[in-house]
C-alpha cells in the first residue's frame, strides 16, 4: 500500500541531498591544487578542474621542448587526478551510500 509519509520524507531529503551537492559543486571553486613536475613546472587549479596557474622555473626556460611538453602534461594530469579525487570525497561526504557506491563522472 503507497504510504504518503514515506514518500513525502525521500522527497524531502532528495530535495536536501539536492541542495547539498550543488553547494560542495560551488565550494569547489575555492578548492585549489597545486602539483609540480621536476620542480621545473607548477600548475594550479581548483576542485572544478579550472586551470588557474602554469609557473616555469627559469631552469625549464633551459630544457628541451619535447622535455617541457612531457613534464607540463604530467603536471596536469596529476592535478587534474587530485582535483577529481577532492570532488568524489567531497560529493561522497554528501550521497554518502544513497548513490551506491556509482562513479559518475563530474560527481
Amino acid at each position: 500500500m503507497f504510504n504518503q509519509g514515506k514518500m513525502n520524507k525521500m522527497l524531502k531529503q532528495a530535495k536536501a541531498m539536492q541542495y547539498n551537492m550543488a553547494k560542495v559543486q560551488d565550494e569547489l571553486e575555492d578548492v585549489f591544487i597545486e602539483e609540480s613536475a621536476g620542480d621545473l613546472i607548477t600548475i594550479k587549479m581548483n576542485a572544478k578542474l579550472d586551470l588557474l596557474d602554469v609557473n616555469l622555473s627559469d631552469a625549464a626556460l633551459n630544457e628541451d621542448k619535447e622535455i617541457l611538453e612531457d613534464l607540463i602534461l604530467a603536471a596536469v594530469n596529476k592535478a587534474i587526478t587530485k582535483a577529481q579525487e577532492e570532488a568524489q570525497s567531497r560529493m561522497n561526504t554528501v550521497t554518502g551510500s544513497m548513490l551506491g557506491g556509482l562513479n559518475l563522472p563530474g560527481m
